[in-house]
């Protein structure tokens, strides 16, 4: 693997092979290097069922490269809980974590979710839109005769 290009901050090698020296470029690298990965449908499906993990990650949604103690901060859950629940979401390829030293920081990953997006509610999607685009046609088309 080739290593990163950032300035040298640390040579702690990553478990994806990568020589990081910035931590925030090697989330950003990790995440485009999970795009490419088929994931298992059916571990985002789980992950997500679970209303606990979906609070996990609209508070990663909301403030992205959290630590498990922050993480717990605002949490009616036990460390060991959101724990698991960050080990599940890890499964599923919804998040994505980076070492920083001692500290664990934990990224959201949309990618899955943008999947199954494209794949459920995308086709809908381009149904509607073509409806729109042939009203407006009409519409402009009546107002210029």
């Amino acid at each position: 693997m080739a290593p990163c290009r950032a300035p040298l901050k640390t040579t702690r090698n990553r478990p994806c092979g990568w020589v990081c020296r910035d931590s925030a470029l090697h989330a950003t690298v990790w995440l485009h290097i999970m795009v490419g990965m088929d994931g298992d449908v059916d571990k985002v499906f789980k992950a997500l069922a679970d209303p606990g993990r979906r609070l996990l990650l609209d508070r990663l949604r909301a403030d992205n490269g959290q630590t498990l103690g922050q993480l717990c901060e605002h949490l009616d859950m036990s460390r060991q809980a959101v724990t698991k629940h960050l080990k599940r979401l890890e499964e599923a390829g919804l998040v994505a974590t980076i070492w920083r030293g001692r500290e664990k920081f934990h990224y959201l990953n949309p990618v899955p979710i943008h999947e199954i997006a494209e794949r459920w509610i995308g086709k809908y999607e381009r149904g509607r839109l073509r409806v729109l685009a042939e009203l407006k046609k009409n519409l402009e088309g009546k107002s210029h005769e």
